[in-house]
């Protein structure tokens, strides 16, 4: 006698026509078509994820680049000045203040200027 465990094979394929819940026409409403749809759906998010950390430390770094000019300085200068000097403040944060705060980011390309000075004297001695 065949078993087909009706009950489990119900729950998984709700279970997948419920996550398609929103999609257009029968790949809402048929388990193969869903089950694709849903499938895709997961690669598709699993893939953005990665990808929309990369696009926000591109816009971070854009804002950074952009207030820094205005203030004087490139932005591989202001970065770079800031590891001499010893400030572990990262890219959301210094975007961020760069948006929000002009004094504090005034203050923050001073200290970095002072930072590479420091380091330019360092090299020179050594």
């Amino acid at each position: 006698m065949r078993v087909t465990n009706a009950p489990a094979s119900r729950k998984r394929r709700k279970k997948m026509i419920s996550a398609a819940k929103g999609f257009r026409m029968r790949r809402s409403k048929l388990y193969r078509y869903a089950s694709d749809a849903v499938d895709h759906g997961l690669q598709y998010a699993f893939r953005d994820r990665k990808r929309k950390k990369r696009e926000f430390r591109y816009l971070w770094q854009v804002r950074i680049n952009a207030a820094s000019r205005a203030a004087g300085i490139t932005y591989s200068r202001f970065i770079e000045g800031l590891k001499a000097a010893g400030v572990e403040l990262d890219r959301k944060i210094l975007a961020d203040i760069a948006a929000t705060d002009s004094s504090t980011f005034a203050e923050l390309v001073r200290v970095a200027q002072e930072g590479l000075k420091s380091k330019a004297a360092t090299s020179a001695k050594a």
